[in-house]
């Protein structure tokens, strides 16, 4: 078996929501809970089948958040995962929703950051062991850090 990393391409300003689902229905469902949540946002899904003609199922309404999909769901080649990105909206607007799909099995990480996917390979397949989102800590938030957090989060809307 071996054992490596993929780092994923994300589009600037887009965000990621990378997780493992179980049927060839996926693609569809979630484009009905994302379009369904928020029809503003734009956005590309791509799924990998694991079985049948093993092909990587494409929705979506943004042509560029579609091929980051599709790139992504290429270079890590793992079967049954997915690769949701979007713009103009944020993972914690559509998550709880991404969760509800009944063929979700989990999430492996939602974000911005630079991210690495650690895949092993056999001679069956790809599957993933885990993902390096962002940086470690460096440190403890203080004074200042809390303001700025609160900041962003009334900036956004999240918080009053």
């Amino acid at each position: 078996m071996e054992i490596f990393n993929v780092p994923l391409q994300i589009p600037e300003g887009a965000n990621l929501i990378f997780g493992q689902s179980h049927f060839v229905k996926t693609v569809e469902d979630l484009y009905e809970a994302i379009i369904n949540t928020n029809p503003n946002m734009e956005f590309g899904i791509a799924f990998c089948e694991a079985s049948g003609d093993r092909l990587i199922r494409v929705e979506g309404n943004n042509e560029t958040m579609k091929e980051a999909a599709i790139l992504n769901a290429e270079a890590v080649g793992a079967g049954h995962t997915f690769f949701i990105f979007l713009r103009k909206g944020f993972p914690i607007n559509i998550l709880t929703r991404v969760k509800e799909v009944p063929e979700v099995v989990t999430l492996f990480c939602a974000t911005a950051n630079p991210v690495e996917v650690i895949v092993a390979q056999s001679a069956q397949g790809r599957g993933v062991l885990g993902v390096i989102d962002g940086g470690s800590p460096l440190g403890v938030e203080g004074a200042d850090g809390i303001a700025w957090r609160h900041g962003l989060l009334r900036k956004f809307g999240y918080k009053r």
